[in-house]
């Protein structure tokens, strides 16, 4: 494939793997389908039921493997991996040797070995890999980013009511991975120091964790992450010089206060601090010297982002917004996490 073959015709993809992640892969496709941006041209899932319903409902060829999708004959300018987890490097290698681009639902392996595979391979096969990090493009934190000066104090909290999906990786791969990407593009300093405390409840692995992470730049992130919560809940604050920055993803809002002196401002307390954030809100003004703002944010669906902007990058070759390297990085820390849980629950005898 070569970028003058696909700059005027519709690029052709396929979906691997048709389940949960899968289902809104193909949807957005067939949704870009319809305005001429791309053709949808196959499936390929294992599970026979899994695959015949989404093959009848996208009228489209489904395959069980992605060997057999090959093999069919079909072209193939790119892909969504969507499969679990601890298949992504497998499934990623044979879709790159095969000359087609691919985007990766998060995280982008099961091992930083099989993540450095998948970096190494696209290099030498001058390939794109997108990993679905799909908070990237949330339009609150690309709102947010434009705000950006020097942040050193991050509060992350993503909370889910439990499913019985994804339960092959622990919290900090399934859900709390989202937070450390974005804190990391935003931070864009090494990692210092990682602690960490995380419990399975419902399943054989953590569903809930709590990670306190130091950059070398002194800034300080802490993560809150549970599959097991009564309420969904998905925000990240952050405190930088003279300003605090609160933003909710699921809502799509980004609010500012602006004050002279940020220790006035860190001093508060959690109350006055809700009390600040339901007045700005509302409209009020309720303290004198610090400006309460809400950003405008253009509403967005972030899945439908993020695949845009892959296939821009299979057009025009641009290096993705949510590179394999990025996701790495990401992975790394993710499990450097996972390693730091453990060795707590062997302190405190639960190991």
């Amino acid at each position: 494939m070569t970028e003058a073959n696909t700059s005027t015709r519709p690029l052709r993809v396929a979906v691997a793997g048709a389940g949960a992640f899968g289902k809104n892969h193909l949807r957005v496709y067939k949704e870009l389908e319809a305005a001429g941006h791309v053709e949808l041209i196959a499936v390929i899932d294992r599970d026979p039921a899994t695959l015949a319903a989404a093959a009848e409902l996208y009228a489209i060829p489904g395959f069980t493997t992605i060997a057999e999708a090959l093999a069919s004959g079909i072209k193939l300018d790119a892909a969504s991996v969507c499969v679990p987890t601890i298949h992504h490097a497998a499934a990623s290698e044979e879709l790159l040797l095969a000359g087609i681009d691919i985007l990766i639902e998060k995280p982008i392996a099961a091992t930083e070995s099989e993540a450095n595979r998948i970096v190494d391979l696209a290099a030498t096969l001058d390939r794109i890999v997108q990993v679905g990090h799909l908070e990237r493009f949330n339009p609150a934190v690309a709102a947010a980013r434009a705000h950006l000066n020097h942040p050193m104090f991050f509060e992350s909290h993503r909370l889910s009511i439990f499913t019985p999906r994804s339960l092959d990786v622990d919290v900090v791969l399934d859900l709390m991975i989202h937070d450390l990407d974005i804190v990391l593009s935003l931070v864009a300093s090494p990692v210092r120091e990682v602690r960490a405390v995380g419990l399975p409840v419902l399943s054989q692995k953590v569903d809930i964790a709590n990670v306190r992470v130091e950059f070398e730049n002194g800034c300080i992130a802490n993560f809150t992450a549970s599959r097991v919560s009564t309420e969904r809940v998905r925000k990240l604050r952050f405190f930088q010089p003279r300003q605090y920055l609160s933003l909710d993803f699921a809502r799509q809002d980004l609010l500012i206060i602006d004050a002279p002196d940020v220790s006035a401002l860190a001093a508060l307390n959690p109350t006055r601090l809700a009390a600040l954030l339901a007045a700005a809100k509302s409209g009020d003004h309720p303290s004198p010297g610090l400006g309460l703002r809400n950003i405008d944010v253009p509403k967005g669906e972030p899945l439908r982002l993020e695949i845009e902007s892959f296939l821009h990058c299979v057009r025009t070759r641009e290096t993705p917004t949510v590179s394999a390297a990025d996701a790495t990085a990401a992975l790394s820390l993710a499990l450097e996490i996972t390693s730091a849980i453990e060795a707590h629950a062997k302190r405190a005898g639960l190991g």
